[in-house]
């Protein structure tokens, strides 16, 4: 199973929407709600993560994420209401069962 760190800019209950197909934590729950984006992946790699979902559209230009072997899924929603975000919780799920792991996923 995939292990997933859901990034602190989404609602925590879109955990619960996910966890039937991923290992999946918070930021908050990992205790790294103070680490930058670079710091953050870091941790995320020392600590075997697979994925990072985050609506920070910026991460892709600020980080050289080709040089991480975790991959990046990046809703692109206007705001991170979690009601803006539930009708994705699906195409989440498909990337997250997709076994070719893609290392950047803009949704939708």
């Amino acid at each position: 199973m995939k292990k997933v760190l859901l990034d602190e800019n989404l609602p925590v209950k879109l955990k619960y929407r996910l966890q039937d197909v991923c290992e999946i934590y918070t930021v908050r729950d990992k205790g790294w709600n103070a680490l930058e984006n670079g710091n953050l992946i870091k941790a995320m790699q020392e600590d075997g993560f697979d994925y990072l979902i985050t609506s920070d559209k910026n991460l892709q230009y600020q980080q050289n994420i080709e040089k991480y072997p975790i991959s990046f899924i990046v809703l692109n929603v206007s705001n991170n209401n979690y009601e803006t975000i539930l009708p994705l919780v699906n195409e989440i799920k498909l990337v997250l069962r997709d076994e070719t792991k893609l290392k950047l996923v803009i949704i939708p």
